[in-house]
């Protein structure tokens, strides 16, 4: 508990401060992008996590890396922001700053964060039928889909929007069935 508030206290107040510095560039569509292509980059290369986090890999070396490995992807405020980072010793906690830096944006542009698992991939139809849903439930602007896959659901799906739960799954509804079973003998 201690450590993810302190992480937090952390993590804070550089999305704060990222995403200030796009909103005064007017280029917070960019930083957007630049925000989820360095969680696609972080999420895909264990490796690139482990340099960037070590203690022992020098200030220059990371900076060196970065400038190969995100060059020409980022613009250069970013490239400027992930230096700070490097210079500060906060780079480790890049893909908090990235996450928390898309909550704000969401907030900015009235957008719910949905987090969908099915036993199957969705069709654009069934995403189209989810956003609906979610925005009657919330009366957000725009919902976000973050999709994941978990064929132990059977079938059916589980919305999860900030703290509210729909299970939808069969493995839910066998679960509550056999729930009352037992309760009822």
């Amino acid at each position: 508990m201690k450590g993810s508030l302190l992480t937090a206290e952390i993590i804070e107040p550089y999305a704060e401060a990222w995403m200030s510095l796009a909103q005064s560039s007017n280029i917070v569509d960019k930083m957007a992008e630049d925000a989820a292509g360095l969680l696609s980059l972080l999420k895909d290369s264990e490796d690139l996590n482990q340099f960037l986090a070590s203690p022992i890999v020098k200030a220059e070396d990371k900076k060196a890396v970065m400038q190969q490995v995100f060059g020409e992807q980022v613009h250069p405020l970013t490239m400027n922001f992930l230096k700070l980072l490097v210079d500060r010793r906060r780079i480790q906690f890049l893909e908090g700053v990235c996450k928390h830096f898309q909550a704000l944006l969401r907030k900015l542009n009235q957008t719910m964060l949905a987090e969908v698992t099915s036993a199957v991939e969705l069709s654009d139809e069934q995403r189209q039928s989810v956003c609906e849903r979610v925005k009657t439930m919330t009366n957000a602007q725009q919902v976000e889909l973050e999709t994941s896959i978990d064929p132990n659901l059977i079938g059916g799906v589980i919305i999860k929007v900030g703290s509210q739960v729909i299970d939808a799954s069969l493995r839910g509804q066998l679960r509550r069935i056999g729930m009352r079973l037992s309760s009822a003998s």
